[in-house]
């Protein structure tokens, strides 16, 4: 199962975390891990190039890690919620037993 946490507090988005790996179906066949991955590279690369804001981001085998530094700006937010709709249209299509969404507050 992939679990995906995003880290907010009262003034906005923190980072997430995204770990694991769906188990639909074979490695290197697996959509639901593409479509997530792609979601989620997306996210990080999109904040690098199309915002000024600072983060530090890490990929390791079957993890992604983001995690913002300072203010973040409404570009971020909305790449960020955008991330988060795509995250949710998988899991109601696809099932909890696959992907699992959470929100907490830091």
């Amino acid at each position: 199962m992939i679990t995906v946490t995003i880290h907010r507090d009262s003034e906005g988005y923190k980072g997430f975390q995204v770990v694991g790996h769906a188990g639909y179906a074979e490695e290197g066949y697996d959509i639901i891990c593409s479509a997530v991955s792609a979601l989620v590279v997306n996210a990080v690369n999109s904040i690098e190039a199309f915002t000024g804001d600072r983060f530090a981001a890490r990929e390791d085998d079957g993890v992604v890690e983001l995690i913002l530094e300072g203010t973040v700006s409404d570009r971020t937010t909305l790449l960020l919620d955008s991330m988060i709709l795509g995250l949710r249209d998988i899991q109601t299509q696809y099932g909890n037993e696959f992907i699992r969404l959470k929100i907490e507050e830091v």
